[in-house]
């Protein structure tokens, strides 16, 4: 938080004053200089610490103290380079003797400014006393009856009125200390925000992330507020009526938003969230809560998620309602608001259990496409009017300010006609504008043509209906239109409301139309343009083109999704089989099929992990794609699966808290096309106690997953399970503290990617014998001390990315040895002092992403190292990144 000047002068200062008392001792090149900015910061330091005890308010111009301030932050991170710099290096020691001399220049003058001000409010002081004592004589009476009367909260007199009309908050606490005049007159208005210290550098601050970063893997995502759209019109009107309604009515505690889907009521309620009154009352005391068709219970584990807590399934209606009330108790403390979004008819019990228990300072908005009327405050949703959905649909044709994608030559009729079809859906007005975007004006002419009636009606096969023309317009014969039209058909393999791992597309899309990573992740753009889907990415630096894409997501409005699910149905040539059914129901989408194929490449089913209808009849030897998704703690693959042949590629989502068990993996044995495995949130203890040996297996993807010692107690050496892996990639697999030795003898390997597993300290000394490893990735590995010295055999490594490993602190003296090296990301590995010399025979190195200190270890190896170029980045102290999966 940026706090005003005046506020917070302590913290940066005493930053500054912990470096200087640290670095003093320790530097020989700039001593006579720091030398003398400790003396200053000693004269400082008692009136610094004066005005954290005092606690006011500076009495100086604020551009001024922000200055000061700056300086302040500057020279926390000056001081420690200069502890860095060589003795031959003339440049940068001329450069920061000027920084120091201009650092203590700027303290000195804090510290004249400070004695005079302390001065000045001795004497205003003096006389606020004298002021004071006669107001005391005359208000004496009163003050003690007060005083006498306190518990009983008695309401003060007219004239103790009079003396807090006459008198501020200052001359109040004066004539309270009145006796001790001596040491008021010693007090000054040089005070600032009362903050924590002890906040040295970045790597203190990111420390501690780290040792946080288990709960907040947990949190990430469960009741937080989504990020709103860019760009809205027509809410301002719908707002202020919520808030009237919900916010100022203290006897309204539920209010139910009601429209169909497509009509913003979410994005009203995020709106709502983000609203300063709002956040003023709630403060963090906001929990938003996407419903769709979660059960009871799931809502309940993600509001103690929210807040970093671990519970299991509640198994009964009893456990439901009781830990519900719990938390409800616990957090209603304080105001408290609940947003349950997207609520559908069969959560009418959750909105009960809600209902049976009210509290004071409980508020709770609920959005639904069904109305409820037993429950809460009913509000309906009204559609955009024509000026508002004119604005949207130009916006969106346009790629906002961008009119030239707007035909000039685009009949005014037509694109009202469009305007007018489509205005009670904003969803639908953005995606068809969008998909409109650059096109000629045939294109709006032929759109318009083809619409059918005045308005789409408020149902949702009506709505489907009008964004088809959407999908339709990417049949035209381009065949990247048409890539992009499958790729967009393949989001519905994934459960409504959920976050879609960009690296699961790329295997699906890598074995179904032979693309490569980057392009998946072109048409994953390409989809964002046009508003079909939601592209969401957590990196939190400039985006670099390394094939790392872990941190890339989608998300689907549930609408689109339907779309997706809806579109297939029309195809004859059935490219794909989604199921998304929960309980023993499955087989009935199954069992209509008997003994006819399902001649699908990709087969998706989302359920709850009950197979009980034998499913022998059914054909599958087309599938290419397997995707399971599930909510159970634990599952077994399906019989059916030794059917396909043909499979490539199998996902494997487990949508729980928890991971889950996984057995019958045994069945795999048997596909010999099977190229890509993907588990996520799965314990790989139950894979690895039965492992047989997969043969074909070329990529291995684990995310979330519970490893342990999974590895170390096979049941078969990994190397015979896996002989031909060529890829391996552990992403947040927080309890994995060192990566088993067995994973070195899988030889073949080329990429290794182990990142965001906070707790990996120790890479094993085999390691070095992954002789074909060409890339490895070790990015986020915030507890990793070091490189084992065994990585100098590792001569065919391309790329080393050891971005965010700031517990690193020397590299292997024989780091050299990795002689193929093109690129090492080493951004934020803060602790890293100094290079081995062993670096000049990188001769193939063209590039190394880095922070300015670390840049500065490469400089005297420039010479030497014709073709390397030095890529700085700036340090994102930003903590938002933390929420990355939200």
């Amino acid at each position: 938080m940026d706090l005003v000047a005046g506020g917070a002068m302590g913290v940066p200062f005493n930053a500054l004053y912990d470096v200087i008392k640290e670095v003093v001792v320790k530097t020989k090149m700039f001593k006579p200089l720091l030398k003398d900015l400790d003396s200053t910061v000693d004269s400082l330091k008692p009136l610094i610490d004066e005005m954290e005890k005092c606690n006011k308010v500076l009495d100086h111009p604020e551009n001024e103290l922000k200055g000061f301030k700056v300086q302040m932050q500057k020279g926390a991170v000056l001081i420690p380079k200069c502890s860095k710099v060589r003795w031959w290096n003339i440049c940068k020691k001329y450069k920061y003797t000027n920084q120091l001399l201009g650092l203590n220049s700027s303290l000195r003058s804090l510290f004249d400014i400070l004695n005079v001000q302390a001065a000045r409010d001795g004497k205003k002081t003096l006389v606020e006393v004298g002021h004071i004592g006669t107001v005391v004589q005359h208000t004496h009476t009163t003050i003690l009856e007060v005083a006498e009367n306190v518990q009983q909260n008695l309401v003060a007199t007219n004239d103790i009125e009079t003396v807090v009309h006459r008198t501020d908050v200052t001359s109040l606490q004066v004539a309270r200390d009145v006796r001790n005049i001596d040491t008021v007159v010693q007090r000054t208005d040089v005070t600032s925000l009362q903050v924590a210290r002890g906040v040295r550098n970045i790597e203190t601050v990111v420390q501690r992330i780290s040792d946080n970063v288990e709960k907040i893997d947990e949190v990430r995502g469960s009741g937080a507020v989504p990020v709103g759209a860019s760009f809205t019109v027509g809410v301002d009107m719908p707002l202020r009526e919520l808030k009237i309604k919900l916010l100022k009515d203290e006897k309204v505690t539920m209010l139910v938003l009601t429209a169909p889907g497509g009509c913003g009521k979410t994005t009203l309620a995020i709106k709502f969230c983000e609203d300063y009154e709002v956040k003023d009352k709630f403060k963090e005391n906001i929990f938003f809560v996407t419903v769709s068709r979660k059960s009871d219970d799931r809502v309940v584990q993600e509001l103690y998620h929210s807040r970093g807590y671990k519970i299991s399934p509640l198994h009964s209606e009893v456990d439901v309602v009781k830990w519900l009330q719990q938390f409800r108790i616990e957090v209603g403390k304080n105001p408290v608001l609940f947003v349950l979004d997207d609520v559908w008819s069969e959560s009418v019990s959750l909105l009960q259990k809600f209902d049976d228990f009210k509290l004071p300072n409980s508020k709770i908005l609920v959005t639904s496409r069904f109305r409820f009327p037993r429950f809460g405050t009913q509000h309906i949703l009204e559609p955009l009017n024509i000026e508002d959905a004119a604005t949207l649909f130009k916006h969106s044709a346009s790629l906002g300010d961008r009119s030239c994608y707007v035909p000039e030559d685009v009949p005014e009729d037509t694109m009202r006609k469009i305007i007018e079809h489509f205005k009670k859906s904003p969803l639908a007005i953005t995606v068809v504008g969008r998909s409109l975007c650059g096109k000629p004006v045939e294109s709006w002419l032929k759109r318009a043509s083809t619409l059918k009636g005045a308005s789409i009606l408020y149902s949702e096969a009506d709505l489907l209906d009008g964004l088809q023309s959407c999908l339709d317009a990417l049949n035209e014969e381009d065949h990247k239109l048409k890539e992009i039209k499958e790729c967009f058909l393949d989001l519905g393999s994934f459960p409504e409301d959920q976050r879609i791992s960009a690296a699961a597309l790329i295997d699906m899309w890598a074995e179904l139309y032979k693309l490569e990573d980057f392009e998946s992740i072109a048409n994953l753009h390409e989809l964002a343009a046009r508003s079909l889907a939601n592209l969401l990415i957590t990196r939190n630096e400039k985006m670099e083109a390394d094939g790392y894409y872990s941190e890339h997501f989608i998300t689907q409005h549930d609408l689109l999704r339907q779309l997706a699910i809806y579109q297939p149905k029309l195809d004859a040539n059935n490219k794909r089989r989604i199921i998304d059914k929960w309980g023993d129901n499955l087989s009935e989408c199954l069992t209509g099929q008997k003994h006819q194929p399902i001649k699908a490449r990709l087969l998706s089913i989302s359920s709850d992990g009950v197979f009980s209808t034998n499913l022998d009849n059914i054909d599958l030897a087309e599938v290419e794609v397997l995707v399971l998704n599930f909510d159970t703690q634990n599952y077994a693959l399906p019989e059916f699966v030794v059917k396909m042949d043909k499979l490539k590629v199998l996902i494997v989502t487990n949508h729980g808290f928890l991971p889950a068990e996984l057995c019958n993996i045994q069945l795999l044995g048997s596909l010999s096309n099977l190229k890509r495995i993907r588990l996520e949130r799965i314990s790989i203890s139950s894979i690895t106690k039965n492992l047989i040996p997969l043969k074909s297996v070329k990529k291995i993807s684990l995310f979330m997953c519970n490893i342990g010692q999974a590895f170390s107690n096979c049941s078969l050496q990994i190397s015979d399970a896996l002989p031909y892996l060529e890829e391996m990639n552990i992403d947040y697999c927080n309890d994995l503290v060192e990566l088993p030795a067995a994973l070195c003898a899988l030889v073949n390997l080329k990429k290794l990617s182990i990142t965001n597993s906070h707790k990996l300290s120790a890479l094993p000394e085999e390691i070095g014998k992954l002789v074909n490893l060409e890339v490895l990735r070790l990015r986020s590995c915030t507890d990793l001390a070091k490189l084992p010295d065994s990585t100098r055999n590792l001569e065919k490594l391309n790329f080393l990315d050891i971005a965010d490993c700031f517990s690193i602190r020397e590299l292997p003296e024989d780091f050299g040895g990795m002689s193929s090296l093109k690129k090492i990301n080493m951004r934020m590995c803060s602790r890293l002092q100094e290079l081995p010399s062993s670096v000049v025979n990188l001769e193939q190195l063209q590039e190394v992403v880095c922070d300015e200190d670390t840049g500065d270890l490469w400089e005297p190896f420039l010479p030497r190292l014709k073709k390397l170029h030095i890529k700085p980045v700036k340090e994102n102290v930003n903590l938002n990144w933390l929420h990355k999966l939200q």
